[in-house]
């Protein structure tokens, strides 16, 4: 369900992903690793791994976005901007004169097809209506005339 428009740029800059595109990434602690009854590790490992696992995808994802993300944005940019203009420029354009265009098409063949194919579909219908099936369990087995 669409959330609301945030009020002001600091409420903008702390819901990154208002419309919820990313939520199959779970890079949380508990969404990734999970200790049942029968396997226990001690605490102190379970604590440590857990502040070793914070500090380096923090740190990691940091560093890439830092370093990556700007030039990522950049091409992202850039390809959407493409995009669009593609798509307002040159696509929608000539979907709307091809539609134009073939709508005299599009009639002389929906005539033809009423004076031809209609008429042939509605008596092939008709003799077809009184076709019935019979399915019956208990008929008996007829033996194949042809026996290799």
């Amino acid at each position: 369900m669409p959330s609301a428009k945030p009020e002001n740029t600091q409420e903008a800059l702390e819901d990154r992903d208002p419309n919820n595109l990313n939520q199959h990434v779970q890079v949380v602690w508990d969404d990734i690793i999970g200790e049942p009854e029968g396997a226990r590790s001690p605490e102190c490992a379970w604590r440590l791994s857990t502040v070793c696992f914070q500090y380096a995808r923090n740190g990691c994802y940091t560093l890439l976005a830092v370093l990556i993300a700007p030039p990522c944005a950049l091409v992202l940019g850039c390809g959407f901007a493409c995009l669009a203009f593609e798509q307002i420029w040159c696509t929608a354009p000539c979907l709307r004169c091809v539609k134009i265009y073939c709508a005299s098409l599009r009639t002389m063949v929906m005539s033809c097809m009423a004076a031809t194919v209609v008429p042939a579909a509605e008596a092939v219908g008709h003799i077809c209506r009184h076709v019935r099936v019979n399915f019956r369990r208990d008929a008996p087995d007829e033996k194949d005339l042809l026996v290799v």
